[in-house]
């Protein structure tokens, strides 16, 4: 966090996004603050928390990537959820806190595999150890117990003074130190063994689905848990097949699954970035105010925000969960409902409002080619792994994105993703043709593009179903 100032995470974000410089330095300082925040005395530190966005934008401008590349960037858990799922709490929708719950159990996991990796080279020496075994019974060093163990580790090597009948450490095993250089070369990878693995629990699924229940299907999976020991069961498979298993078994061994949930809490409450899209579906306009139906849902939506934005308690598997450290960052259109539609206090927890410009059509050409992952990349990479070389011309970019952009303008504006139509409708056939020996380079101008897609384009109606 020291290197991500904010100059340097608005650069990062220009790899990828093209465009909305406002909403990457809303974000960006979000993210610093955070780091400022642990720099600061306890005393006041305590009394600042996170100023939550409200980006405001047509879909297809870069609402979610933005949120997602900065997450990715400070390695803060991140999870997207639509607040329209939660329209239907009580029926077949799902309570709001379920949010903090999928935060949580995707902070556990980052710890759990970067915990992983660091005692990967272990686990490694370990499921060597497994496999020399099944390889060659009996080949392992003989165990020492009791009290002539004790006194071999406490006297070190052979000496004189050594008691009779207790022999020295135990030489290399010629044999062992040969199969264990064939097992790395993967020579051995055919052959069969017997091994010991813990028996995989079987998915419980929703026990109960619906508002209020998912707490107490919580609590019973607990007790479930608890009442069911670990079993091994005895398999027989080829080395290659056995590996990943038994290292599995290894690493989970090792891990200390204490440290990992203590870290994982305190990854998602310090750190952790709720993306909420969709939240105008969730806007009631004045006018609408005090009626039945839909809008109700959708007011109580509201208020059921309010408490997890604002800060309260949630319980997850993993314990207590605070929210007040939390992230949020809202997300929506707004094209049918204002930002002052949401309830007051829910407006009140989004201080900064950052409005995304629609892309032009400059924009569309500049994201075909100059992010990190650019749509004509793609393709590229795409066709090269069936020996095709994809090329495009200055004129054919053009024109490709001034007919996205034109389809944009007359039918619905839906952003940089209407590239992906027009170009996947560029290319279906020599997607489909390809692999073919007599196809191994083409060369896209301006003059095919127009003579594949404009007639689509022209035909408004048309247009409306296929771009």
């Amino acid at each position: 966090m020291n290197t991500l100032t904010p100059r340097r995470v608005v650069e990062e974000l220009d790899r990828y996004i093209i465009g909305q410089a406002a909403a990457k330095r809303a974000v960006a300082v979000a993210l610093r603050n955070r780091h400022r925040r642990q720099m600061v005395s306890k005393e006041i530190r305590d009394e600042i928390s996170p100023k939550n966005i409200l980006l405001i934008g047509r879909t297809g401008v870069g609402k979610t990537e933005i949120a997602r590349r900065v997450a990715n960037l400070a390695e803060a858990p991140f999870i997207k959820v639509e607040a329209t799922k939660y329209t239907e709490v009580g029926y077949v929708g799902r309570d709001v806190e379920s949010m903090i719950r999928d935060l949580v159990e995707v902070a556990v996991n980052q710890v759990k595999r970067q915990e992983s990796d660091l005692c990967m080279d272990r686990a490694t020496e370990k499921t060597e150890e497994v496999l020399l075994d099944s390889l060659l019974p009996g080949s392992g060093k003989p165990k020492r117990e009791g009290i002539e163990r004790f006194i071999v580790d406490l006297m070190g090597r052979a000496s004189p003074e050594r008691p009779p009948g207790i022999e020295g450490p135990e030489e290399s095993n010629p044999t062992r130190d040969k199969l264990k250089a064939l097992l790395r070369e993967g020579r051995l990878d055919d052959r069969e063994v017997e091994i010991d693995l813990k028996e995989q629990s079987v998915p419980l699924g929703n026990i109960f689905h619906g508002a209020g229940l998912e707490d107490l299907e919580i609590q019973l999976r607990g007790m479930m848990k608890g009442m069911v020991p670990d079993k091994t069961k005895r398999r027989r498979m080829t080395v290659k097949e056995a590996r990943p298993l038994v290292l599995k078994d290894q690493i989970e061994s090792l891990l200390d699954m204490d440290k990992v949930v203590r870290l994982g809490v305190e990854r998602a409450e310090g750190s952790g970035i709720i993306f909420v899209d969709e939240i105008d579906k969730i806007a009631v306009a004045e006018t609408r105010r005090g009626g039945a139906g839909p809008d109700v849902s959708r007011e109580g939506v509201q208020r059921d925000l309010l408490p997890i934005i604002e800060g309260t308690t949630a319980m997850t598997k993993y314990g207590a969960i605070r929210t007040d450290r939390i992230l949020f960052i809202g997300a929506g259109a707004f094209n049918l409902a204002k930002p002052s539609d949401l309830i007051p206090e829910l407006q009140g927890r989004f201080p900064i409002r950052v409005e995304l410009e629609d892309l032009t059509q400059a924009d569309l050409r500049r994201i075909l080619v100059e992010p990190q992952n650019a749509i004509v990349r793609q393709y590229e990479a795409l066709l090269a792994a069936d020996g095709v070389t994809l090329e495009f011309t200055d004129g054919a970019l053009d024109q490709i994105a001034a007919l996205a952009w034109q389809v944009n303008v007359r039918a619905e504006n839906i952003g940089a993703r209407r590239l992906h139509t027009v170009v996947e409708r560029l290319l279906e056939e020599i997607l489909f043709q390809a692999p073919d020996p007599s196809l191994t380079h083409v060369t896209l101008d301006e003059a095919t593009v127009n003579q594949r897609l404009s007639g689509l384009v022209e035909d408004k109606d048309l247009s409306k179903f296929i771009l």
